[in-house]
C-alpha cells in the first residue's frame, strides 16, 4: 500500500487545532451542537471566513480551528468579550495574581454600584450583587485588555450558571434559587459566584490557542463592519430568527449592562432591561427584509455565504430563498430538533435551516451555437427568405 505523506499532512494540518475544546454555552440559539452539521457544508478553498453574527462564537471558535483567519463580530459587546478572549487572543490567560486582584476590595467600589442598586433582590441577593460590582471595578484594574475580556467572558457565564435557564428574560431567580427540587437539578443556583467562576476559568484558559493567523473580533453593526473588511472566501451569517426566536438583548441584559456598566440608561420593566436598546435591522418584521438586502449587497465579493435560519422564522423559507437568489445560487439543507432546546425557534418538530449560497453559475455556449445565434440575427436583419 502506498501512503500518500502530502495527505496525511493535510489531514494532520486541518484538525491539529481541534484538541482545544470550546466552552460549552448556555446562550439561547447557540450553535455548538450544530457544529460537525455546518462544517460539512464548508467550501474546501476557504481561507478567511467571517462570523457576522457571532453570538456565543462557538461558529468562529470552529472556523479558528480549522486554521482560517477568522474575523468574528457581534452587536452586543458581551458577545464581542467571547470573541477577543477566545478568537483574537492567542496566548494570554487569566494567572493566580490576575485572580488575587480580581477578588481584592476594590479601590474604587463607590464608583461601581450599579449591579447591587438596580438589580439586588431580582437576580441576586446583596451579598452576590456586590461581589459582582466589586469584581467589575477591579476588571479595570488589569492593564491588557484581552485579560479583561476574559475575565468578562467568565463571569458572563458564571452568571448564567447561577440563574435558572441561563438567562434573564424572568424574574424567578430567587424563588427558583430557594426551590429544593431545582437545587437538586442544578446546584449552581445557590453556589457563590466567586466559586462557579474559579470552577470554570481553567475550561477558558485551556481553549486559548494560536492558528498562525490574525484574527480579530469586533463590535459592531455588521452592515457597518462590512465595507471595511476585504478577501473574505466564506461569510456565515445566523442572525436573528426574526419572530421566532428569543429577544437576545431582553434575555442577556444583564450581561449587556454589566459589560458596558451603563450610566445613561433606563433600566425598565420587571426584568429591568437597558433602554434604549440597541438597534440591528434584523429583529423587527419592518426592518429585516431591507437589512437583509443592505447585507446580500455588501457581500457581493464574498464568495461563498452560509446562511442559519429557522423554518419559523420571517420572511418564510420561500420567500428567504427567492431573495438569495437574487444574488447566488442556494440549496436548502434542513435539521430537524426532536427535542426542545428553548425559544419556540427551536421547539421538538421545528426545523434549523442552512442556505449554502455559492456564486451563480456562469452560463457558457459552444463556439458553433454562438455563430448559429449570429447568422440568425443576420438572417432577421436582411429580411432575406
Amino acid at each position: 500500500m502506498v501512503v500518500n505523506i502530502k495527505n496525511i499532512k493535510m489531514l494532520f494540518e486541518e484538525y491539529a487545532y481541534f484538541n482545544f475544546q470550546f466552552p460549552e454555552p448556555q446562550y439561547l440559539g447557540a450553535k455548538h451542537t450544530h457544529l460537525a452539521w455546518i462544517k460539512k457544508f464548508i467550501p474546501n478553498n476557504t481561507k478567511t471566513a467571517i462570523d457576522a453574527f457571532a453570538g456565543s462564537q462557538s461558529v468562529a471558535f470552529l472556523f479558528k480551528q480549522l486554521g482560517y483567519k477568522t474575523i468574528t463580530n457581534d452587536f452586543l459587546n458581551f458577545n464581542n468579550q467571547i470573541g477577543l478572549a477566545l478568537i483574537e487572543n492567542i496566548d494570554i490567560k487569566l494567572n493566580a495574581e490576575d485572580l488575587r486582584l480580581l477578588f481584592q476590595p476594590a479601590k474604587n467600589k463607590r464608583e461601581f454600584e450599579l449591579i447591587e442598586n438596580t438589580f439586588t433582590n431580582d437576580f441576586f441577593e446583596k451579598a452576590e450583587a456586590r461581589f459582582l460590582d466589586n469584581f467589575r471595578a477591579n476588571v479595570t484594574m488589569l492593564e491588557n485588555p484581552i485579560k479583561q475580556a476574559l475575565a468578562f467572558a467568565v463571569m458572563n457565564r458564571s452568571m448564567t450558571r447561577k440563574i435558572t435557564m441561563g438567562h434573564f428574560g424572568h424574574t424567578q431567580a430567587l424563588v427558583y434559587a430557594a426551590d429544593p427540587e431545582r437545587i437538586k437539578r442544578n446546584r449552581s443556583l445557590i453556589r457563590p459566584l466567586k466559586d462557579i467562576f474559579e470552577e470554570i476559568l481553567p475550561i477558558y484558559n485551556d481553549a486559548i490557542f494560536e492558528n498562525k493567523k490574525e484574527n480579530q473580533s469586533f463590535n459592531k453593526n455588521i452592515l457597518d463592519l462590512l465595507p471595511t473588511v476585504n478577501h473574505v472566501d466564506l461569510a456565515y451569517f445566523d442572525p436573528p430568527y426574526c419572530d421566532s426566536h428569543a429577544d437576545y438583548q431582553g434575555f442577556y441584559h444583564l450581561l449587556e449592562t454589566y459589560t458596558e456598566y451603563w450610566k445613561d440608561k433606563e433600566f425598565i420593566n420587571k426584568i429591568k432591561r437597558y433602554n434604549p436598546q440597541h438597534v440591528s435591522g434584523f429583529d423587527k418584521k419592518r426592518d429585516v427584509i431591507n437589512s437583509f438586502k443592505r447585507l446580500f449587497e455588501l457581500s457581493t465579493e464574498i464568495p461563498n455565504w452560509l446562511i442559519s435560519y429557522n423554518n419559523r422564522s420571517y420572511p418564510g423559507i420561500e420567500e428567504f430563498e427567492k431573495l438569495i437568489l437574487k444574488y447566488r445560487d442556494v440549496k436548502v439543507e434542513a435539521k430537524t430538533y426532536h427535542k426542545g432546546r428553548g425559544g419556540k425557534g427551536s421547539v421538538a418538530g421545528s426545523q434549523e435551516i442552512l442556505f449554502v449560497c455559492t456564486p451563480k453559475k456562469k452560463h457558457f455556449m459552444s463556439v458553433s451555437h454562438q455563430q448559429k445565434i449570429v447568422n440568425e440575427g443576420l438572417y432577421l436583419n436582411t429580411g432575406t427568405p
